[in-house]
């Protein structure tokens, strides 16, 4: 994939076909240590195992819409060729966490992408589910919760496609104040 925001949002889809209810999504980029590090927790349903072997194949998938799972072993194959390297840690009726790390400088790393419009979308999505969003530089940290997003649609009596473009527009400025002195 061409950006790592769509790999999150493959992984995180995955989490709520896994019937997740939270997933907290925490990405780390620490000029410091030349490292990117991404982490997707939910607590879905889970995977034993032999499933978590299974589930970087990507000839398999569990998606009845389509014959691969191309998701996690593209998102492995991105962190390998970019110095790093991604570990599934689940366990069944509790959930699961994927981490994936990249050396921040290398030159085969995808950029991170529109994490903003990502995000947004997973909540107006599946606004069932409680999404934690947490971003940390060596400059700043940004920490979105979505019941944040709803207790605002509360307070304004609007919809929550009335947030949509005040929420993306505050995400972007606030990833943008966390990173400017880091680029």
């Amino acid at each position: 994939m061409r950006e790592l925001s769509l790999n999150i949002l493959d992984i995180v889809t995955n989490s709520i076909e896994a019937e997740a209810t939270r997933v907290i999504i925490a990405i780390e980029e620490r000029q410091s240590q030349n490292l990117l590090r991404i982490r997707i927790k939910d607590n879905g349903r889970g995977m034993d195992e032999e499933f978590v072997s299974k589930a970087l194949d990507p000839f398999m998938t569990t998606r009845t819409t389509r014959s691969v799972g191309m998701g996690l072993s593209l998102f492995r194959q991105s962190a390998e060729q970019s110095g790093g390297d991604l570990d599934i840690q689940s366990q069944p009726g509790v959930g699961s966490l994927v981490t994936a790390t990249f050396e921040l400088d290398n030159i085969n790393r995808p950029p991170l992408g529109n994490m903003a419009e990502s995000l947004v979308n997973l909540i107006v999505g599946s606004i069932d589910v409680h999404f934690c969003y947490l971003h940390k530089t060596d400059f700043g940290h940004l920490c979105f919760d979505s019941y944040w997003l709803f207790a605002r649609m509360a307070e304004s009596e609007s919809d929550i496609y009335d947030q949509v473009a005040p929420a993306k527009r505050l995400l972007r400025e606030k990833l943008k104040e966390i990173k400017s002195k880091s680029f």
